[in-house]
């Protein structure tokens, strides 16, 4: 989770709401930010289906859930509805480089894993999201701000 929270954190402050998309059995990037003063409310379509998540969210983190999405555009379509404007939306996933290295990358032999991104995909989803990409470590973690 720090390899999100880390380069998220300055974009995040205390007193904003965020939400964990996807958020897995355990609140644990919820409990992580509650340390930093922020409240983080958690969804997941397995374990929180029912939680509350029509408000507007200053920041969004999705960590290692882009991979799990059988139709990334309804998704995409359904963060960015709930993003306020100025908002970031934090995607951790891990980036297939080369058609070599994918044919023997674990990551895509996870048979819960379903969509694969690309560098250039994270540059496509931006351009036509309108979104502005203010963080990239090139592997794993994206950040991008809605306007």
């Amino acid at each position: 989770m720090n390899k999100a929270i880390e380069p998220a954190a300055r974009f995040i402050r205390p007193g904003m709401r965020g939400l964990d998309y996807g958020s897995g059995p355990a609140r644990t990037l919820a409990a992580l930010l509650d340390r930093m003063g922020v409240a983080c409310d958690s969804y997941d379509p397995l374990f929180f289906p029912d939680a509350d998540i029509a408000r507007r969210y200053d920041f969004i983190f999705a960590t290692e859930c882009f991979e799990h999405f059988f139709f990334p555009s309804r998704e995409l379509d359904r963060l960015l509805a709930l993003m306020a404007k100025g908002a970031s939306l934090i995607v951790m996933t891990s980036l297939w480089k080369s058609l070599d290295e994918f044919k023997n990358w674990s990551y895509a032999r996870d048979f819960t894993h379903v969509s694969f991104y690309h560098a250039q995909t994270m540059d496509w989803i931006g351009g036509h999201y309108g979104l502005s990409k203010v963080f990239d470590d090139e592997t794993r973690v994206v950040i991008f701000q809605s306007t």
